[in-house]
């Protein structure tokens, strides 16, 4: 079910499958998951095999921060230089039942250490991904758990709209960044569902965060669709982002205050599925058909 292989760009990874998805996880530096699909489908998470950096603004630790891609841990709220604390270390790793847990170097200087832990269900095409951020320092900390998933240019994202009655009280609210251009082309906000189109054409990014009760969404590409489920945290719990190279998706995890030595967590499913990304990414009809025959 797991073996350690050598990826060309991204070096010595842990392969873990259970024949229906498959998925990769560096040992070199990180964790990321770095390759997630349906067995011999293309991998639905971008990659940067460039490895590029943010540039010096971010070179404030020992070292730079590199993108790499796939999927990461972070921390919120995003502050400089808290959140851009490079992963440029070695993994520990410890295999378990139908997965493996993957330990990262402590991060001295901000006093937390990340693991993320990977299991595969047996038989259906379904990955747990559970997070872990401890305080290894001397003092409390504030933070939340932050898992960010870069998936691959041309797909579509599909997320629910908020559908809980409030009377006549507001149910739904957004956020969106200084960047962000309310009349983008790639957002379409529905009356069931919103959607954000990755496109390779539009170099602008866009983000925006809203309060996604229903707890999942879902990213059509490659033949596939990528879906993410995660308990809700109270208030903005899901973010998305994109720009011309990819699109992320984003789950935030209650916000926590730790002693020394406590840990906050935060777990994901993921499932992964053959399907044909929408045609047309305002159509609601379109939509539900599709969602519902996920």
């Amino acid at each position: 079910m797991e073996k350690v292989v050598r990826d060309p760009v991204f070096g010595k990874c842990v392969e873990l499958t259970n024949g229906l998805v498959e998925l990769r996880v560096t040992l070199d530096y990180g964790p990321r998951i770095i390759y997630c699909a349906c067995c011999g489908m293309e991998n639905m998470l971008w990659q940067d095999p460039e490895k590029g950096t943010l540039g010096e603004k971010y070179d404030i630790f020992d070292g730079q921060y590199i993108l790499y891609g796939g999927h990461r841990l972070w921390v919120s709220p995003e502050i400089v230089p808290r959140c851009y604390h490079p992963d440029n270390e070695p993994v520990t790793v410890s295999y378990l039942e139908n997965g493996a847990r993957f330990t990262a170097a402590p991060e001295r200087l901000n006093g937390i250490q990340k693991s993320i832990t990977v299991t595969i269900d047996p038989e259906a095409p379904r990955i747990t991904v559970a997070h872990k951020i401890k305080n290894v320092g001397t003092w409390d900390i504030q933070l939340a758990p932050w898992a960010a998933t870069m998936l691959a240019p041309g797909g579509v994202e599909v997320m629910p709209m908020p559908s809980r009655e409030t009377g006549l009280l507001p149910n739904r609210s957004f956020t969106f960044w200084e960047y962000s251009e309310l009349n983008d082309s790639r957002l379409y906000l529905g009356r069931e569902y919103l959607t954000l189109t990755q496109d390779p054409s539009k170099q602008n990014p866009f983000k925006l965060g809203y309060n996604n009760e229903a707890g999942w969404a879902a990213y059509f590409n490659k033949g596939q669709v990528f879906l993410k489920y995660f308990e809700p945290a109270e208030g903005e719990c899901y973010e998305t982002y994109t720009n011309g190279k990819f699109l992320e998706m984003e789950t935030l995890g209650e916000f926590a205050d730790l002693s020394p030595e406590e840990f906050v967590t935060h777990e994901e499913e993921w499932e992964l599925y053959e399907a044909e990304r929408p045609s047309n990414p305002k159509d609601e009809q379109e939509l539900k058909k599709i969602i519902d025959e996920v």
